[in-house]
């Protein structure tokens, strides 16, 4: 099944949804901290109007579930899964690196999705058996590295509690790697996508932060696995990997 169309509307939600946050970043704009103390903005509710209203137009009998409450059940099995702006610390902080998360899900798989950093002019999209590309057409393709020693790592949320007894063997561990980085999740999956970086460990997620990473990566060739080996953007923490260092991920997570 094609979903050029599906793409294209994601696409266009995104763009308009990194106007939107582009255009507060650059008049300032205040926080509100929530229930689970991580902040939130009026260019995060506004972004997330304008990707519903975007992607409701073209598909209304579609379902959407937002980070930030939009919510509205599908009455033909699809879902469009939203983050309005991953990264709201990186945003309110002056830092590119956040984006704009879009991503589609048919009976109960993701199937499409949209990676926009619009402080970056970056946009990536994928949708299934159909790869993974860069708005400008170039295809992504994740890397073909297979040691450790010559592959770039990168860990999100070190401070987390989500490691769990693997925390303390993180440091000892990246001493292997050729180098390590922390961009701070949607960057790093997408390195990983791009073939610039080998591993992605994220130890805390909600589905809305995974859902297009995971068809983007795994429509450039790579892996995508939560620590318990099940391989679900509901799991609760992921991993993004080319496929040479698999099994160095799976180790060190204890799955092999």
């Amino acid at each position: 099944m094609s979903f050029e169309k599906e793409l294209e509307v994601a696409r266009k939600a995104a763009r308009v949804a990194g106007e939107i946050a582009l255009r507060y970043r650059t008049q300032g704009v205040a926080a509100e901290i929530k229930a689970d103390l991580s902040p939130v903005t009026v260019a995060d509710k506004e972004c997330e109007k304008a990707i519903v209203a975007t992607l409701l137009e073209a598909f209304p009998d579609d379902g959407v579930m937002g980070e930030e409450g939009a919510r509205r059940d599908a009455v033909n099995g699809r879902m469009w899964i939203i983050d309005p702006i991953d990264g709201t610390r990186d945003f309110l902080r002056g830092n590119r690196l956040f984006a704009n998360l879009i991503g589609l899900e048919v009976d109960g798989e993701v199937v499409a999705g949209v990676v926009n950093l619009p402080a970056l002019g970056e946009l990536y999209c994928a949708s299934r058996g159909a790869g993974a590309y860069r708005e400008d057409g170039t295809k992504l393709q994740v890397s073909s590295i297979a040691a450790k020693d010559q592959a770039v790592v990168c860990l999100s949320g070190i401070n987390s509690s989500s490691w769990r007894d693997r925390s303390e063997r993180i440091p000892g561990w990246c001493r292997g790697f050729w180098s390590f980085r922390s961009l701070g999740g949607c960057a790093d999956a997408m390195m990983v996508a791009a073939g610039q970086a080998e591993i992605y460990l994220e130890p805390k997620v909600s589905p809305w932060d995974m859902a297009p990473l995971k068809i983007v990566v795994e429509e450039a060739g790579g892996r995508f696995f939560n620590f318990d080996g099940g391989s679900s953007i509901y799991g609760g923490n992921c991993v993004c990997c080319a496929p040479g260092l698999e099994g160095e991920a799976r180790r060190f997570l204890g799955l092999a």
